[in-house]
């Protein structure tokens, strides 16, 4: 599979994106129109990101946000109470996303390496189309508070231990060596990190997504990979 597979199977627009969003919160929102609701998600979300990019969620005043998207302070609490709910906000949906695009491309009834390939995969093409999501729950998970950074830890535990599950199943068949699968997945995890926290590095070296995903996929099978 390459990225524009992905994408086209993905079939995920940004405006179904703040649809669900939107459809996921409504209880919470003022503002019970869907269209207008989504399009002002897609502007506040993308100014986050714009602006905690260039000095942090933390630094962000409402009123800087209020200046990026031209809307009121009013407008913008009938979206959220505060930027700690905000903040909430976009950590939960980012958490959905990669719950989503597991159970679309993950199939458990695949032999051990090809879930593998289909898992690493579908996490670092994701991380592409959503970059500014993953870059931002990743820099500002910091900002959290106990409960919320307790959800972001159990959904990162939760992708490492998808990982494992697969390797210890190839194990099981002969298929991969016998080794700490635990750190495996670790290391995994942090070459799929690397990708979209310094996307620039590959971006000068012309290295494209594709490139990227097939050289980690080769990495992890050589080491993963039963030669005996």
């Amino acid at each position: 599979m390459k990225y524009m597979e992905f994408k086209q199977i993905l079939e995920s627009s940004d405006a179904e994106i703040y649809k669900e969003v939107f459809q996921e919160n409504q209880d919470n929102i003022r503002i019970k129109k869907e269209k207008t609701a989504v399009k002002n998600f897609q502007k506040i979300f993308d100014a986050v990101f714009q602006i905690t990019y260039e000095k942090g969620f933390q630094a962000m005043t409402m009123r800087d946000l209020s200046s990026r998207t031209n809307m009121s302070l009013g407008s913008l609490y009938a979206y959220f109470a505060s930027k700690e709910e905000l903040l909430a906000l976009i950590h939960k949906h980012g958490s959905s996303m990669i719950t989503n695009v597991f159970e679309k491309f993950h199939n458990p009834d695949d032999e051990p390496l090809e879930q593998l390939r289909s898992v690493i995969k579908a996490h670092l093409f994701l991380s592409e189309a959503a970059r500014p999501w993953f870059y931002f729950t990743f820099m500002e998970s910091k900002n959290l508070n106990p409960e919320q950074m307790q959800a972001v830890i159990s959904m990162e535990e939760s992708t490492e231990n998808r990982l494992v599950k697969i390797l210890e199943a190839g194990e099981e068949q002969g298929l991969f060596r016998k080794t700490n699968h635990r750190l495996t997945a670790s290391i995994i995890k942090a070459m799929q990190q690397d990708w979209y926290l310094k996307r620039w590095k590959y971006k000068k070296r012309e290295i494209t997504v594709d490139d990227y995903a097939d050289y980690v996929l080769e990495f992890t099978e050589s080491f993963c990979l039963n030669k005996e």
